[in-house]
C-alpha cells in the first residue's frame, strides 16, 4: 500500500517540519544578514580608505606643487643674485682698472718729469764742460780764464735754474 514515493514524501515533509522546528531558515537568514552586514562594512571600510587615499594624494599633489613653486622661486632668486653679483664684480673691476690706469699714468708722468730733469741736469753739465773747454782754449792767461769761467758758470746756472 505504501509505496516508496509516499515514504519519500512523508520523509520530505518531516524534514521540512524539523527544519522549521529548529528554526533553520531564520538561522540561515541571520547568517546571510550577518554576511551582508560584513560585506557592507568591508565596502564602507574600502570607501573610507579610498577617500583617505584620495585626500592623501591631493595633499601630496598640493605639496608637490608648492615645492615646485618654491624651487622655481629659489632659482629665480639665485638668478637675480647672480646678476647682481656679476654687476658688482664688473663695477669693481672697472674701478680697479681705472685706479691702476690712473696710477700707471701718474708713474709715467713722474718718470717723464724725472727724465726731463735728468736731461736738463746732464745738459747743464755738458754746457759747463763745453764752456770750460772753450774758455780754457781761448784765454791765455789764468786770471782771465778763471774770471770768464766763473762768469760763464754763473750765467749757465742762472739760466737753467
Amino acid at each position: 500500500m505504501f509505496d516508496a514515493s509516499l515514504w519519500a514524501l512523508v520523509g520530505l515533509i518531516l524534514f521540512f517540519v524539523l527544519l522549521w522546528y529548529l528554526k533553520v531558515p531564520g538561522k540561515i537568514g541571520a547568517m546571510l544578514d550577518q554576511q551582508a552586514d560584513n560585506i557592507k562594512q568591508e565596502l564602507e571600510g574600502a570607501r573610507k580608505l579610498r577617500e583617505e587615499a584620495q585626500a592623501l594624494m591631493a595633499e601630496y599633489q598640493r605639496k608637490r606643487k608648492e615645492a615646485e613653486a618654491e624651487a622655481e622661486q629659489i632659482v629665480a632668486d639665485a638668478k637675480v643674485e647672480a646678476d647682481r653679483l656679476a654687476d658688482e664684480a664688473k663695477a669693481a673691476l672697472e674701478e680697479m682698472i681705472a685706479r691702476r690706469t690712473k696710477a700707471a699714468e701718474a708713474k709715467i708722468a713722474q718718470a717723464e718729469a724725472n727724465a726731463i730733469a735728468e736731461v736738463r741736469s746732464r745738459a747743464a753739465d755738458v754746457a759747463v764742460q763745453a764752456a770750460e773747454t772753450i774758455v780754457a782754449s781761448s784765454a791765455a792767461k789764468a786770471e782771465v780764464q778763471d774770471k770768464v769761467l766763473k762768469q760763464s758758470i754763473k750765467q749757465v746756472s742762472d739760466s737753467l735754474n
